[in-house]
């Protein structure tokens, strides 16, 4: 499977120069826990990083800064990990592990921001999948059940 198979392509964003207040209203407004941050060069949309509601609480609101002062960039994720959507799924999974991140933008080959993969997407893949074996276990016994019967 590949990541473009799973990803959210409804992914919310904002500018990179916008304030940290404008972040903080776009996750409520929302009801989402990240952004991502993007610059755009004509109709493409390039993610340059990520802000979490955490990354707020810890960079702006902890230390007391003015909202309207600073902008997203100051307080984004500035290493961005992004996957492609030809990428395989679970070596993605694989590699969001290794580096601890828990929201990963994806892009077309060419960088343009494509989708967003996200923990709660996999887990959802993932208790759709546990269902589905253990609907192929139901099925297996109660046929089994029925050669009992016949016999």
């Amino acid at each position: 499977m590949r990541v473009g198979e799973i990803c959210n392509r409804d992914v919310v964003t904002v500018d990179g120069d916008a304030p940290l207040r404008e972040a903080a209203g776009i996750m409520r407004e929302q009801h989402v826990g990240s952004v991502v941050v993007v610059s755009r060069d004509g109709n493409v949309i390039r993610p340059i990083g990520v802000v979490t509601d955490r990354d707020l609480v810890v960079a702006a609101f902890a230390a007391d800064v003015d909202l309207d002062a600073v902008s997203i960039k100051d307080v984004m994720s500035a290493d961005l990990i992004v996957a492609t959507t030809e990428d395989d799924l679970w070596y993605t999974v694989q590699h969001m592990s290794d580096k601890g991140v828990r929201r990963l933008p994806v892009t077309d080959a060419a960088g343009a921001l494509q989708g967003i993969l996200a923990l709660d997407d996999l887990i959802e893949l993932v208790a759709e999948s546990m269902n589905n074996l253990a609907g192929l276990i139901r099925h297996g016994q109660q046929r089994e059940k029925r050669r009992q019967v016949r016999s």
